[in-house]
C-alpha cells in the first residue's frame, strides 16, 4: 500500500478552495483520510466551530465523517499534523507571506493565487505585492516552479513551491504552446486571444461587475491591456508584449472558459500536419483533449470536468488559423489542476482522483 500524504488546505471558503475540498475528499489516492481544512488569517476562535459541510453544503456525506471541521490558520496545528503538501487558496498577498515560512518548516506548497507565479518584476509588479524580507522572496521565486503539467511535469516532480496557473492563461498557453515552441507561428502578424470566462473567475466576494443586474444577459468586455494574467502568457510562451493581444470577456454563465485564438503561420500548412503537431505534443497529457478538426470545444462539454478541449479550423489558404480552447476556470482553471499538480509531486498518476 503506497503511503498517503498529510495534506492541508488554507482558504476553502471560496469557489477553488470548495472545490478543492471535494476533489481532496473523494481522492482515491487519500484513502479516506481527509486534508485537515483551514481557514484565512483573523479568524476568531468562534469561527473555528465551523464545517466545511456549512461553508459547501454540496459537500455534505461525501466522506465517511459526516462533517469536517475547518480550524483557524495556525502554523504550530499545521506542523502538529505532519503536514507535507499545503494547498493555499488564499488571496495573492497571503501566499507571498506564507509560502516562505511554509518551505523552512519543509511543507511543500501549491499555490493557486498569483503571487508565484511570474519571474519577472515588471510582470509581477500587477500584484502589488511586498516581500518582508525580499532577498528570502527572490530566491523562493526563482525556484518556484510554473503548475502547467503539459509544459513542467518534471520540475513539478520534485518542487517545494508549485505556483498554479492563472484560468485564463491555461486556456490561452495549452492552446499556444505546441505552435510556439515548434516555431510555426509568424509572430510579426501578432496573435489575438479572445477569452470569455463565467462569473465564478471573479471570486466568491461580490462586486458591481459580478452581480447578476449587471452580469445577467450581458457580455461585457475587460482589464483590456492590462489582464494580469497576460504576463503568464510573455513569459510561458516566451512572446513579446506586442505579439500577443489578450482581451478578457465576462459571460452571464457560472463557470467555464472559452478562448478563441487568432494567428498566422509562417508558411502554407495543412491541417493534417497540425493535428500531427498537436497530438504529438500532447501524446503524454491525460487531462487535453483534441478535437478532430474542424470540431471545435464548447464550455458545456468541459464544465466540472478538468479537461482542457482544444480544437481549431484552418483557412482555404493553409496560413490563417483559429484555435478555440475551453476549460472550466475552477477545475483545469484552479482546484483540479491543483491537484493534477499533487498527482505528479506524489508519483500517481496525472488524472487521478479527476475523472
Amino acid at each position: 500500500m503506497r503511503r498517503v500524504p498529510r495534506v492541508a488546505v488554507a482558504g476553502v471558503s471560496g469557489y477553488a478552495g470548495g472545490e478543492l475540498a471535494r476533489l481532496l475528499l473523494r481522492h482515491p489516492g487519500m484513502q479516506g483520510i481527509a486534508p485537515m481544512f483551514l481557514g484565512r488569517a483573523g479568524e476568531t476562535a468562534t469561527e473555528s466551530t465551523t464545517t466545511i459541510e456549512e461553508i459547501h453544503p454540496h459537500l455534505s456525506m461525501i466522506a465517511a465523517s459526516s462533517s469536517h471541521a475547518v480550524q483557524p490558520f495556525h502554523w504550530d496545528r499545521i506542523a502538529d499534523a505532519g503536514t507535507e503538501i499545503l494547498f493555499m487558496a488564499t488571496p495573492h498577498e497571503q501566499s507571498r507571506e506564507w509560502a516562505p515560512e511554509a518551505i523552512a518548516r519543509g511543507i511543500r506548497v501549491i499555490d493557486l493565487s498569483g503571487a508565484w507565479r511570474l519571474h519577472d518584476d515588471a510582470n509581477r509588479a500587477v500584484y502589488k505585492l511586498h516581500d518582508a524580507d525580499a532577498a528570502q522572496a527572490a530566491k523562493l521565486q526563482a525556484e518556484a516552479v510554473f503548475g502547467c503539467p503539459e509544459l513542467h511535469r518534471d520540475a513539478i516532480r520534485t518542487a517545494r513551491l508549485v505556483a498554479n496557473p492563472g484560468c485564463y492563461s491555461t486556456s490561452v498557453i495549452l492552446a499556444l504552446a505546441p505552435l510556439t515552441q515548434a516555431g510555426v507561428i509568424d509572430l510579426d502578424r501578432g496573435i489575438i486571444c479572445d477569452s470569455k470566462s463565467g462569473v465564478s473567475g471573479a471570486g466568491k466576494a461580490p462586486t458591481s461587475k459580478t452581480h447578476f443586474m449587471y452580469a445577467a444577459d450581458n457580455l461585457s468586455a475587460y482589464a483590456v491591456f492590462g489582464h494580469r494574467h497576460t504576463g503568464e502568457l510573455l513569459e510561458q510562451l516566451h512572446l513579446s508584449a506586442d505579439q500577443i493581444q489578450f482581451t478578457p470577456h465576462l459571460l452571464p454563465i457560472p463557470r467555464g472558459i472559452l478562448s478563441t485564438i487568432y494567428l498566422r503561420l509562417k508558411k502554407k500548412t495543412a491541417a493534417s500536419e497540425l493535428s500531427e503537431l498537436f497530438q504529438s505534443f500532447y501524446k503524454d497529457s491525460p487531462m487535453v483533449r483534441l478535437h478532430t478538426t474542424p470540431q471545435l470545444p464548447q464550455i458545456q462539454h468541459v464544465v466540472r470536468t478538468n479537461f482542457c478541449d482544444i480544437g481549431f479550423t484552418l483557412a482555404e489558404d493553409g496560413q490563417r488559423l483559429v484555435i478555440v480552447s475551453c476549460l472550466d476556470n475552477l477545475l483545469k482553471g484552479a482546484a483540479g489542476q491543483a491537484v493534477q499538480n499533487m498527482n505528479v509531486m506524489c508519483g500517481w498518476k496525472e488524472e487521478e482522483g479527476l475523472l
